[in-house]
């Protein structure tokens, strides 16, 4: 299966960033701690179907952007079995 171009993420996340010319995959730390502290379910859904949950999962440990809170819930989360019901 081939990658998409992009995740499709709300532009009001990235709302200081130009869309047209942002880089989805070198920015993705950018893009996953918006999703975690402000994203919709489907949004989580979308970088967990773009990035897998390894590199949220190491994005969340190297983040000083997020605070506890979020990294507890967001590991719980991704590791519960909500992301593997097909």
């Amino acid at each position: 299966m081939l990658k998409k171009d992009k995740p499709n993420i709300p532009p009001y996340l990235l709302w200081e960033y130009d869309l047209k010319t942002f880089n989805y995959d070198k920015s993705y730390k950018i893009v996953i701690e918006r999703v975690l502290e402000r994203g919709t379910m489907e949004d989580w859904k979308e970088i967990v179907s773009y990035y897998k949950k390894d590199k949220i999962l190491e994005t969340i440990e190297w983040s000083a952007q997020l605070d506890k809170r979020d990294k507890d819930f967001s590991k719980l989360f991704l590791n519960s079995d909500y992301f593997d019901v097909a």
